[in-house]
This record gives C-alpha cells, structure tokens and sequence, in this order.
C-alpha cells in the first residue's frame, strides 16, 4: 500500500473515531445532565460554561501543539483525557460537581476537531507534494461516522438509558487516541525546508491578511446558520410540518453535507477556486435563509435543506485549501483553533443570543436578517485569493 493509501486509511479510522464520539454524546447530553440531578436552568448554566470553556482551550492547545511540534501528541493526550473523564459523568451528581466534569472535559474537547485538521491539512497536501491524499472524502468520513454515532446513541439509551452514552464515548474517545497516535505526521524533508521565524508568536499569523478575512467570512455565513438551529423545527411546525417530517428535513441536509464532503464539494472547489466557492457559499446562504423568512411550504423546504452542503460543507473545503496554502505549518493547528473557536464558535455564539429577541420581535422574518449576513459575506470572499506566504 502506497504512504498516500496509508495516510488516507489512518485518517479515515481518526475522524470516524473522533465524529462517531461526537455524534453519540451531542443530542443526549442535556438529557444526561438531566439525569445528574440538574434543573433548566442549570443545565443551561453547564452548556454556556463549557463553550466559554472551549474559546479559551482551543486556541491554548493549539498554540503548545505548534509551540512544542507536537500536534500528535496533544491530539492524542487530549482525546485520552476526555476518554478517562466520560465515566465521571455518572459517578457525581448535583450542579458544581457535574459543573466540574463539564468544564474539565469541554477543555480536553475543545482542540480535537482543529487539532485533527491540522494533521490531516499538512498530511495531505497533494497541491506541495503531489502525493497527498484529498481533504474532503476525510471530513465526509467524519459526517457520516458523526450520524451513525446518533443512531447508535438513540438505540443504546432506547436500551440502556441514557448513561449509555458515556461509555460509548469513552470507548470512541479511547479510539480517536490510538488512531492520533499514529496518524502521519509532516515528513522530515519537508518540515527542514520551513522558515524558523514561522514558529515564533501569532505575528505572523495575524498580519496574514487572507486569514482575517477568511475568519469574518467564515464568521458571517456560519454564524448566519444559527437561527436555523435554534428555530427551524420551531418554525417548521407552527405551520404544521409533523416532528417526523421535521426530522427528515434535518437529515436532508446532513446527507447533503456529506455529500459535498466526499464528491461534489472537491469537485466544485478545483473548478471555482477558494474566492468564488465562499462566494457561491455566500449565495446559498441569501437563497436559503431568504425562503426560510418568506414561508415554510414544505416542498420548498425540501428544495433548499440540501444547500446545507453548500452554505457550510464548501465553505469548510475552501477555508481548509486556503489555510493549507496561507499558514505557514509550523502554525496550521493555531490557525485552525483560532479559526473555529475565536472566529466561528465565538461568531456563533454572539448571533444565537442575538436570534432570540429577532425571532422574538420578528418571528420569520429573522431569518431575512441571517441572510443580510450573507449579502454582508459575499464581495469578502471574493477577495479570498491565495497569496504567497510572506503576504502583510
């Protein structure tokens, strides 16, 4: 088997691992927390604590993995971490205790996603070295593995109850640590070739002025995605669209989501480039969130759910392509912390306080002002150019 095969088939086992964990604890943490002795309000209080957590642990891990050179490691220590602290959850009861595991554990969380990327960008690389594997079919793995986790989840607590996620966690964190610990790493000829200033502070970083506009773009149209997490089954069903047929609108985008991960997206990227796949992303996202605010008849629904795959699983492929070639390697995994925790997770968090008095004050018509965001979007990522790395 060629490195190239090699390299795929180890990422592959990674973000299956890694997204599987995912998918398995996201929908029934509420209901775990529920089970731990904890009101609404409280669980809420646990949920906020552990994203404020997040903004802070990412961009740290992220910083010591380019600092000490050891992605790998820090990939690997912190999915082993959140692997040994899941049991916990069952083990203590009441608010601060469950605050406690809950903050620890969001901390381990936090870098495994970027840190994944971060390998998995400079692994495959097949624009430097011409013998990488593609990005896209690797994240598409993780999407895929993410909604099987779910189903595996809602089987196991249908079961089991609900503390059955915590050990189908563990068990996958467990795996994501044995599979970082041996994904490939930056081959040696390459890593002597780059420039030692690369690896001294974020300066370099942050003048990168492709990576702060890649980070507001990224900021707007995700961050526009809020309202529709927060309020489209809400929306959906006061114009009566059954749960059922809610749920099956939500799996359509998933599936066109994974779908773009693993064909159409690399496709559509080598042929637009990063400026007008953003841009095309962008305009999706007027599209979508424009009909959302105008009716919820159910066939157009049908019709606009799958541009999901292009309004996040493109812009995720472009903004991976742009990062790989803008950021210097030495600094790729505090990119990619900095890029999903500062700019897309804080970005997100902002808008979806904001969306509760829009939908409040507006009901659907909030949606019109996610798509103003995208409008706001669009002339930016077209300036998403790819430039030499010594860019100011």
């Amino acid at each position: 088997m060629s490195p190239a095969h090699t390299g795929l088939l180890r990422f592959l086992l990674l973000y299956s691992a890694l997204y599987a964990s995912f998918g398995v604890q996201s929908p029934y943490f509420p209901v775990l927390l529920g089970s731990r002795g904890l009101g609404p309000e409280q669980i809420a209080l646990v949920l906020a604590a552990g994203t404020a957590v997040r903004l802070v642990a990412g961009p740290a891990a992220g910083r010591i993995a380019d600092r000490r050179a050891a992605r790998r490691a820090v990939l690997a220590l912190s999915a082993l971490v959140a692997a040994l602290l899941a049991p916990a959850y069952v083990a203590v009861s009441g608010v601060w205790p469950v605050l406690v595991v809950a903050l620890l554990q969001a901390s381990a969380l936090a870098p495994l996603a970027p840190l994944g990327d971060a390998l998995a960008l400079v692994a495959a690389a097949p624009r430097r070295t011409g013998r990488g594997f593609t990005y896209g079919p690797v994240r598409g793995a993780g999407s895929a593995a993410f909604i099987l986790g779910t189903l595996v989840s809602g089987w196991a607590v249908s079961g089991f109850g609900v503390g059955a996620i915590v050990w189908l966690s563990a068990l996958l964190l467990a795996a994501t640590a044995g599979a970082a610990a041996t994904a490939p790493l930056l081959p040696p000829l390459e890593a002597a070739t780059l420039r030692p200033s690369a690896t001294h502070g974020l300066g370099p970083l942050l003048q990168l002025a492709s990576f702060r506009r890649l980070v507001l773009v990224a900021a707007l149209i995700l961050g526009s995605h809020a309202m529709h997490d927060a309020f489209a089954v809400i929306r959906w069903q006061a114009a009566g669209i059954t749960a059922d047929v809610a749920g099956l609108l939500w799996s359509e985008q998933v599936a066109a989501e994974v779908l773009v991960f693993l064909l159409l997206g690399p496709w559509l990227l080598d042929r637009l480039g990063v400026a007008r796949a953003a841009a095309l992303a962008a305009a999706a996202g007027v599209l979508r969130w424009g009909v959302m605010g105008a009716t919820a008849w159910l066939p157009a629904m049908m019709l606009i759910e799958p541009l999901h795959g292009i309004t996040f699983a493109l812009l995720h492929l472009a903004a991976m392509r742009l990062l790989a070639e803008i950021v210097p390697p030495p600094l790729i995994a505090t990119a990619l912390t900095l890029y999903g925790t500062l700019g897309i997770g804080a970005a997100t968090a902002v808008v979806t306080l904001a969306c509760g008095p829009l939908y409040a004050h507006l009901g659907a018509r909030g949606f019109w002002v996610m798509a103003a965001l995208c409008v706001a979007a669009l002339p930016l990522a077209l300036t998403l150019r790819e430039p030499v790395r010594n860019e100011a």
